[in-house]
């Protein structure tokens, strides 16, 4: 932080400024692009966690397997979008680790639903790489690592 004319801390315009107690504030990763891929998991959270809720509660017997992948995708994308807003070099490497393990069940569940249709009477979040999402499932990941490295880069 600089001061200004009068001695009073004024803002550099930084991300990761010292705090009040003069440690290092956290790197922000949600400015930028960052808000949009941040905004982008936070709704797919929202929607992964109320679909797969709603069917395992109502219908968990007609399809178990989608459910639960489903579940499983709820519960990645919260923590991805909780690591992306909490910030920080811990954070951003968590969720630099998310998203590539993320990538990977897209792609893997993804053409198991293409090879073995039979085993998935119903859709997951990540059935055909997430065709019945726009194919935000498997763009989301990709993003999300570009902008977590480009962001290491622009931080060093």
């Amino acid at each position: 932080m600089t001061a200004t004319e009068n001695g009073t801390p004024a803002a550099t315009g930084t991300d990761t400024e010292a705090g009040a107690a003069g440690a290092p504030a956290k790197a922000r990763l949600i400015s930028g692009p960052g808000l949009v891929v941040v905004w982008l998991y936070g709704v797919m959270s929202v929607g992964a966690v109320s679909r797969s809720i709603y069917q395992i509660a109502t219908e968990f017997d007609r399809a178990p397997l989608p459910y639960a992948l489903s579940a499983v995708a709820a519960v990645v994308y919260a923590f991805i979008t909780y690591t992306l807003v909490r910030g920080g070099e811990t954070a951003r490497k968590a969720a630099l680790v998310c998203c590539a393990a993320e990538l990977a069940g897209v792609l893997i569940v993804g053409t198991w639903t293409l090879i073995e249709p039979s085993a998935f009477p119903d859709a997951t979040v990540w059935s055909q790489y997430g065709y019945g999402y726009v194919f935000i499932p498997i763009l989301l990941p990709l993003t999300g690592i570009w902008w977590l490295r480009a962001n290491r880069t622009a931080q060093a």
